[in-house]
C-alpha cells in the first residue's frame, strides 16, 4: 500500500502499521510534543493523519514511520526532497 510519499515501512506486520495511534503515542514515537504534532497539522509538514471526528485525530504507524523515512540525510549538506520553510520553528533544538 503506497504512503503517498514514495517510501514503504518494511520490516513491520501489516497489523502493526496500519494500527491507528493517538497524537500522545505519536508524538512518544518521534520524540516530540503533542503540541508540535498539532502546529504541524495546522500549518502542514507532518505525518499524514486521520481525522476520525471533529475532536479525534489518529494517525497510522505507516505514516509516522514513512514520513521520518523521508527525512534521512546522510549528512547536513545532503539536498533536502522538499522545503521546510513551511515546518514551523517549536523551539525544540
Amino acid at each position: 500500500m503506497p504512503d503517498g510519499v514514495g517510501n514503504e515501512p518494511r520490516g513491520y506486520p501489516f497489523e502493526y502499521l496500519d494500527q491507528l495511534v493517538c497524537e500522545k503515542e505519536a508524538a512518544a514515537f518521534l520524540g516530540y510534543t503533542v503540541r508540535a504534532l498539532q502546529n504541524w497539522r495546522l500549518r502542514g509538514g507532518g505525518p499524514q493523519f486521520v481525522k476520525v471526528s471533529a475532536r479525534s485525530i489518529r494517525y497510522r504507524r505507516r505514516d509516522i514511520i514513512a514520513w521520518v523515512e523521508a527525512r534521512l540525510r546522510t549528512s547536513t549538506s545532503q539536498v533536502e526532497r522538499g522545503s521546510f520553510s513551511h515546518v514551523p520553528k517549536i523551539g525544540l533544538f
